[in-house]
């Protein structure tokens, strides 16, 4: 009998498309199916083509509902696949409204290109539509934390709180294979200690092979209380010289992020009553599943949602869900906050505000998460001299603030403090979803703790468990 093996198809030396098929006793099961971002050519045919066969995968077992992680799922299904989809219960809430959105970004991107497109260019096909986004949370079979599941082909799979989303998981699989047991564990996206709402990341399982992700290894976020005084600055300077601050920010988990520091600020009178709009109904949607799944907050947030209903503001703060209502921002000429999806400026309702407003040096562009390479996101990051926006050449103007430290990921402190625990038990640790030079930095550090073999496998690569 084969030893199992792991084969990285995605989030490989790269942060986004996260997507690793362990094959054991003959079955096939597929950590994560993420969309890959990036340019626009390169993503279609990534996310377009499966390097296997769809229908010849048993199961999927997702680590969580970002877009990186669950974004290529409809398309899975579209081309046959007809498994079990595990995960958490509160992933697939979120799921339910995050595939929705997605695959209905996916049809109106097609249908504006289709309508910009040159005489006699073929038509453009959504990646996938609304029905197959359907179909997709149909196939679903959730699985609470902390509880052995078996999936078939010697398989068992076990999630563990990984407090980097609304129902995020580590994923450690146990696969009885050539007579003995052997084990996997995939952190999926590993949260960081003391930040609001969620619960801390509980202690990572031990596995023999350990999959990491390392977006942000060799670096250090600023502290939570920095944070909120940086945010309150931000938004205080931005409206003393009459500008509005526009926040590109993922709907899931880092909306709702924000949205508790804003509320925060302005209970204890930091931060003027500024008008504040988030201008994305799938956040809307989003934040009401966060309010159905109190069992994943934190001890303090159970507190204060008991003290403060409002805690994510429905009356403080106006959610806007119509198209109408969302243009009617544009015409706005006083002071006030919106904050619109994508987190990386590639879709969604942040490319219009953007649009309308990037070339006026009175506002600001809050950047409060990870930009991947060649996203519209990375390129104002870098100050590029000119953008193109929907079609549009403009000239970037207004202020570009970076705030890292709003990241629900780990940082290079957090992985000694999860991670290494495991030094010795380990016998193997490969590196993902990270940039090279942030996954050789925690490779490093990991050899300095003690991890005998420490890997940064490249995308089609490899791995035996043993």
């Amino acid at each position: 009998m084969a030893t199992p093996t792991v084969t990285f198809w995605g989030a490989a030396r790269t942060v986004t498309g996260s997507m690793h098929l362990v094959e054991t006793n003959g079955g096939k099961l597929l950590l994560d199916c993420g969309l890959f971002q990036g340019r626009r050519s390169e993503a279609r045919q990534r996310n377009s083509r499966f390097p296997f066969l769809p229908s010849a995968i048993d199961a999927v077992i997702l680590s969580h509902a970002h877009i990186d992680h669950c974004g290529n799922l409809p398309n899975l299904v579209r081309q046959g696949f007809a498994g079990p989809i595990y995960c958490t219960p509160a992933t697939r809430d979120l799921l339910a409204v995050m595939l929705a959105d997605s695959a209905k970004i996916q049809e109106e991107d097609a249908a504006y290109l289709n309508r910009k497109r040159e005489h006699g260019e073929p038509p453009i096909e959504p990646l996938y539509r609304r029905e197959d986004a359907h179909n997709t949370v149909r196939q679903c079979r959730t699985v609470p934390y902390d509880q052995p599941h078996d999936l078939g082909h010697g398989v068992q799979v076990r999630f563990v709180d990984a407090g980097h989303l609304l129902g995020s998981a580590m994923v450690a699989l146990a696969i009885h294979a050539n007579g003995h047991e052997q084990t996997l564990t995939f952190t999926g996206d590993l949260g960081r200690r003391g930040l609001p709402i969620l619960r801390d990341p509980a202690p990572v399982p031990p596995g023999e092979l350990l999959i990491s992700e390392s977006t942000y290894g060799g670096q250090t976020h600023e502290p939570v209380a920095l944070l909120t005084d940086a945010l309150g600055d931000v938004a205080r300077k931005t409206a003393e010289r009459g500008g509005k601050v526009l926040i590109p920010a993922f709907s899931l988990g880092r909306t709702q992020t924000v949205v508790f520091f804003l509320h925060q600020l302005m209970n204890a009178g930091r931060l003027p009553d500024l008008p504040i709009f988030v201008d994305s109904p799938l956040a809307v949607n989003a934040t009401e599943v966060f309010r159905l799944h109190p069992e994943c907050f934190d001890e303090q947030t159970v507190q204060l949602l008991e003290d403060d209903p409002d805690l994510f503001g429905q009356q403080r703060i106006r959610y806007v869900r119509s198209v109408e209502e969302s243009k009617q921002l544009n015409s706005r000429h006083d002071p006030c906050i919106i904050i619109a999806a994508s987190g990386m400026c590639e879709s969604g309702r942040i490319l219009h505000h953007l649009k309308n407003n990037i070339e006026d040096p009175r506002h600001t562009v809050l950047i409060i998460g990870f930009q991947a390479p060649h996203t519209l996101g990375r390129q104002l990051v870098e100050r590029r001299p000119e953008v193109r926006i929907l079609n549009r050449t403009l000239k970037p103007r207004a202020e570009v603030v970076v705030l890292s430290g709003f990241s629900s990921h780990a940082d290079q402190n957090d992985f000694r403090a999860f991670l290494g625990p495991l030094a010795g038990q380990a016998k193997r640790v490969c590196l993902v979803h990270g940039e090279m030079d942030r996954a050789e930095a925690l490779a490093r550090d990991l050899r300095q703790q003690g991890f005998a073999e420490v890997l940064i496998p490249d995308r089609g690569q490899t791995v035996k468990l043993s």
